[in-house]
């Protein structure tokens, strides 16, 4: 039986994933596996038990990787779950700041005990004409499970469109529209493009990556979007283009003071997946990676270690080791079995970075004193043993 703890509320129909063989517990310290929204984990104690954590979304600033890395523990997230409602939100963003269409409403209900206020309103409408999307420029720059959502609507919406991703995988170009310009530098889209937005990941090698050199290239006219991650644009930089009119507007998902008090700023309450639809989305695959993790020990979509499936165990036992990526590892490992006699039918080994992942069905059923060995081994931070079937 495995027990899972959720740190925020998560969507009914993901838990429902779980089955039979698993409880929910109201106590971290005796959770196999922890489930997370925005909680932040970072001065959390993390159990000696816990496994694994879903994080029901993409971005994972708010868990300690580092921390968990050390520690073995897998930590996943759900890429493109919520890439459709933070789509939406975009091209809302995009209209929102093409046409003042909120300040037409705010006028309208100032208005809205006037007698007079159809007529007054057919005077006052020039104050909030804008332009259409049609035949601008946008610019998006990361091609991942959003920014190709958004690529491919823009231009169904008779947009020119550049995308700028360095490194886009083949399934992702292969989903993304012909009419889309691959670009090779991005700042030809800081300087060409009416509308630029930005949906890449938030490393140190991004973090702030558009800041007052950026926004110096591009056109007074030009629209920022930022539905991504707030420190992805330097906000200072931004507080100044905005003050000076050196853009027309910034979209924003990740309110600050700073920020919410400039006037062309269109900021938005964190908005980017609080759909029905994609909260659903990313309960129902957090649950399923855990769940493959825990009973399969397959890794899909960690954010701190690699991708490793041997599908569902054949053999009398599957064990499982994270190591540190270091020489002679595998070797250390297959002695240790051969040393017991025990076979190893099967096997794959991954690495990332500092850390490496290794899975072996085993012939015959390893005694917990034969994996203690193995737990042993210099450079190893945690071995799962699970039963084949």
């Amino acid at each position: 039986m495995y027990q899972y703890h959720c740190l925020n509320p998560i969507a009914e129909v993901g838990l429902e994933k779980f089955d039979g063989n698993y409880a929910r517990t109201e106590k971290i310290e005796e959770a196999d596996a922890v489930l997370v929204r925005s909680a932040v984990m970072h001065d959390m104690v993390l159990p000696d038990r816990l496994c694994a954590i879903g994080r029901a979304g993409a971005g994972v600033n708010n868990i300690p990787l580092d921390k968990c890395a050390e520690r073995g523990i897998p930590v996943f997230n759900t890429p493109g779950a919520n890439a459709n409602g933070v789509k939406e939100l975009v091209i809302a963003g995009m209209l929102l700041a093409a046409r003042d269409i909120v300040g037409g409403m705010y006028w309208v209900r100032s208005e809205r005990q006037n007698e007079a206020l159809e007529q007054l309103a057919e005077k006052e409408k020039k104050k909030f004409a804008g332009t259409e999307l049609a035949g601008k420029k946008l610019g998006v720059i990361g091609l991942g499970a959003i920014g190709i959502l958004v690529a491919n609507a823009a231009e169904a919406l008779g947009m020119d469109v550049y995308g700028y991703d360095p490194f886009i995988e083949v399934d992702a170009a292969w989903k993304l529209s012909r009419s889309v310009t691959h670009i090779k530098d991005v700042n030809e889209i800081y300087r060409e493009c009416d509308y630029i937005t930005i949906h890449v990941p938030l490393m140190d090698s991004t973090r702030g990556m558009i800041g007052a050199e950026a926004l110096a290239m591009m056109k007074p006219t030009a629209v920022v979007l930022n539905l991504a991650r707030g420190p992805l644009v330097d906000e200072k930089a931004m507080v100044e283009a905005l003050r000076t009119n050196r853009i027309r507007k910034y979209v924003v998902d990740f309110p600050t003071p700073d920020i919410a008090s400039q006037k062309n700023a269109i900021v938005i309450p964190h908005l980017g997946a609080s759909t029905e639809e994609s909260e659903d989305n990313c309960a129902v695959m957090a649950v399923r990676e855990l769940r493959d993790y825990l009973e399969n020990g397959n890794i899909h979509n960690s954010v701190n270690f690699p991708n490793c499936d041997m599908g569902v165990c054949r053999e009398a036992m599957r064990v499982t080791v994270i190591h540190r990526n270091i020489p002679n590892m595998l070797t250390k490992f297959t002695a240790a079995f051969g040393d017991l006699g025990i076979n190893i039918e099967r096997m794959a080994n991954e690495t990332r970075g500092d850390y490496g992942y290794m899975m072996m069905d085993l012939s015959h059923t390893a005694a917990e004193e034969e994996i203690e060995k193995i737990r042993g081994i210099e450079g190893v931070l945690r071995v799962r043993a699970l039963p084949g079937r």
